[in-house]
């Protein structure tokens, strides 16, 4: 008895696998439905930053900056300003060597 219950399951199963779905009721049809609730969310700014490109003309040789080198923030002077590279060379007060940094380790004071 239990063995034909077993096998009605496995063949309900097996049929059910086999029919064709509609494409109403298939859940893998690649077909948009238009949904009554669908909205587009309203465009958002960004908050204004400043950007590599902003501080690029901002920053010349000379100007007194901030930089972070290896994650300590210390106090330099601006040697030179590589645009294209996105890189300026700073002289670290304290230190006898320019480093060079990214310009978005560069806060100009």
């Amino acid at each position: 008895m239990t063995r034909k219950l077993i096998v009605m399951l496995a063949l309900s199963f097996a049929l059910s696998a086999c029919e064709t779905a509609t494409p109403e009721n298939n859940s893998n049809a690649n077909t948009a439905r238009p949904s009554a609730t669908t909205q587009t969310p309203a465009p958002s700014t960004p908050p204004q930053e400043a950007s590599p490109a902003a501080l690029k003309t901002a920053l010349k040789a000379g100007d007194k900056v901030k930089v972070t080198v290896n994650g300590a923030s210390a106090q330099a002077t601006v040697v030179s300003v590589d645009e294209k590279a996105g890189k300026v060379t700073v002289r670290v007060e304290g230190e006898k060597q320019d480093k060079t940094v990214a310009i978005a380790d560069v806060l100009k004071q």
